[in-house]
């Protein structure tokens, strides 16, 4: 289940209970409105959140691919790359190794890193275009 799925079933009671209440059709709705701006406001603070994450690993992997030190720039490409061969020659049985849950772990949690500071890289750029008011002109 997703972050914005569970935010939304928090207030998922609260909005149900509001039909139940003995009130007029206005006020019913009114109180619906209430609920939903204030789970609107939670969800788009925690995509605010999500963006400046996303910000902050892209940065990391950008500062480490701009590394004036060899090792700086391709730790994390030999670590997986590593990973990788252990996991090919493993599933091949050239050697008799059975890999542990924190090794699977650790490839999740590489390849994720890479993956989402890749992404990142690609779409906060865009995010912060679109959430700029348009230049008035």
């Amino acid at each position: 289940m997703g972050i914005f799925e569970f935010v939304s079933n928090i207030f998922k009671p609260a909005v149900d209970l509001v039909d139940e209440l003995n009130t007029s059709e206005e006020e019913r709705l009114e109180l619906k409105k209430q609920i939903l701006k204030i789970e609107n406001d939670l969800q788009a603070r925690l995509l605010e959140y999500e963006t400046k994450l996303m910000e902050a690993q892209a940065s990391i992997v950008r500062a480490e691919a701009q590394s004036q030190s060899w090792i700086a720039r391709n730790w994390r490409p030999i670590t997986m790359l590593t990973m990788l061969t252990l996991v090919v020659f493993g599933s091949l049985g050239v050697f008799n190794v059975t890999l542990q849950d924190e090794f699977w772990l650790l490839l999740q949690i590489g390849l994720g890193g890479y993956v989402i500071g890749r992404s990142a890289e690609k779409i906060v750029p865009q995010l912060m275009k679109n959430r700029q008011p348009p230049a008035e002109g």
